[in-house]
């Protein structure tokens, strides 16, 4: 049996700002809107489905995603134009760095709504530290 992740839901305080700013970080683009939900695709055709939550707090996610080589320095260069916190690494200790795990290269941030996002070009455990 071939069983793939199909779509997940992000929450967020405005599903507009969360989408749009994920898909120009990562030069995708945001789908029609579904219901309450604001989809944007990644290449392997799954989505993120993004929903406002007016009230209540927002429990922090972790989303990654695995990028070419050669589109690391767009991504990144975007995330820096967008005003974007960024660290080298998950606990957040070493800030406005990237690393270099596995022999790629690497980056989290913060989305709108304080989710821990990550772009990596390797993946974990496919090569030397």
């Amino acid at each position: 049996m071939s069983i793939q992740l199909n779509h997940t839901i992000v929450h967020s305080r405005d599903r507009q700002v969360s989408a749009e700013f994920l898909a120009t970080v990562l030069g995708l683009e945001v789908g029609p809107p579904m219901g309450p939900f604001l989809p944007v695709e990644t290449g392997n055709g799954v989505t993120l489905d993004f929903a406002t939550v007016d009230q209540g707090d927002i429990a922090p996610q972790h989303y990654a995603f695995l990028v070419p080589e050669e589109e690391f320095d767009g991504i990144f260069a975007r995330i820096q134009a967008a005003g974007a916190d960024y660290w080298a690494d998950p606990a957040r200790t070493l800030p406005r760095q990237i690393n270099h795990n596995d022999g790629g290269r690497g980056v989290y941030f913060a989305d709108p709504s304080g989710h821990y996002m990550e772009v990596l070009t390797r993946p974990y455990g496919s090569g030397s530290e």
